[in-house]
């Protein structure tokens, strides 16, 4: 069976406010054809902008925003809830939310910095990945853009960085917490292949995000890594949402467990 659209199911993006790499994904699906689209963050005017973006450019776009804290234990589930009682089910998952750490050194962090990285770069991608999972061992499985291939219950893409690869000074906890990620997918990609469910996470290099452009010291402190890359230049939002497309659709059929870089080839200097 062939289907009009690599996306013809139900796509969730956390952290999907502004003009990040989680908006950037929201705006991507709906470009890309996926009709059904819900997007949280814990920022409701940055989120009202997303959802404006996409419903101006793509108006037939079925879109459910709420907002909510992925840190909070009772959130996760009551988002992917309301998912499934407005659309189904859920097919697409994309966790985005994530914040950036103060630039200091282990004995120089205290425990509420390391607590408030961790809570929300590790334990919220945790608690939202496991909602999806929960709702996407339930459901049916989608066919494939080809009959080749074999039909996809789940797709998960959890957003690490390339500091979760390699280390940078003053960092250790937000490097820590991306290398967490990177282990949690690895683990969910063995124990949810059987259940045709693909985990898969990206490792994004120095993007041109609000978060990074936006503060003085966080700028200066990560530009160089971008002059230190191979390609000499920060990468884009919407670059990262097409690998994050990829890793979703059913052409990466047969990617499992990858963590996917995406920084203009910093980690290979």
């Amino acid at each position: 069976m062939l289907t009009k659209t690599l996306f013809p199911g139900v796509a969730v993006v956390t952290g999907a406010g502004g003009t990040g790499i989680g908006a950037a994904v929201a705006k991507a699906f709906a470009a890309a054809g996926c009709e059904r689209i819900a997007i949280t963050d814990l920022n409701e005017t940055t989120l009202e902008q997303t959802k404006n973006a996409v419903a101006a450019a793509h108006p037939h776009t079925q879109l459910l925003v709420h907002s909510g804290n992925v840190a909070d234990d009772q959130f996760a589930d009551s988002f992917i809830n309301k998912v499934v009682q407005y659309f189904g089910r859920v097919d697409y998952a994309v966790n985005c939310a994530g914040v950036l750490g103060q630039p200091l050194r282990s004995s120089e962090t205290s425990l509420a910095e390391f607590d408030r990285l961790n809570n929300i770069n590790y334990r919220g991608c945790w608690l939202s990945s496991r909602a999806q999972l929960k709702q996407m061992v339930r459901q049916g499985a989608l066919p494939s853009h080809d009959s080749s291939r074999p039909p996809q219950r789940g797709a998960i893409v959890n957003v690490a960085s390339q500091l979760g690869i390699v280390g940078r000074p003053s960092a250790p906890a937000y490097c820590a917490s991306k290398s967490a990620v990177i282990g949690m997918t690895r683990a969910d990609a063995i124990d949810y292949s059987k259940d045709g469910i693909r985990v898969n996470c990206v490792c994004p290099g120095v993007i041109e995000t609000p978060m990074i452009m936006e503060k003085t010291e966080v700028r200066e402190a990560i530009t160089p890594a971008a002059e230190i890359a191979p390609m000499k230049r920060m990468g884009k939002p919407q670059e990262v949402a097409d690998a994050v497309l990829f890793l979703c659709s059913t052409q990466a059929s047969f990617v499992q467990g990858h963590a996917m870089v995406v920084d203009g080839g910093y980690i290979t200097v």
